[in-house]
């Protein structure tokens, strides 16, 4: 699947969506990576795609999610 379709549940795939996300968004998320996506970020997620945000992220998202929040060098 690419970047921009659509998960099996609907959800838009986390690189869509993810470096577009406010830090305070992108904070709730990482306070509890395994957790339900909250209300507040589902409805941001939504407004930038168009589309579903998920309940929760896979732990594929997971691992995105980590490697994009590690420094490079």
């Amino acid at each position: 699947m690419g970047a921009t379709e659509n998960t099996a549940a609907g959800s838009v795939e986390i690189e869509r969506w993810w470096p577009h996300l406010s830090i305070e968004a992108k904070h709730r998320l990482l306070a509890e990576l395994d957790g339900p996506i909250d209300a507040e970020t589902a409805a941001e997620i939504e407004s930038l795609t168009g589309g579903t945000a998920p309940d929760r992220l896979t732990p594929g998202d997971q691992r995105y999610v980590v490697t994009q929040i590690e420094p490079v060098d």
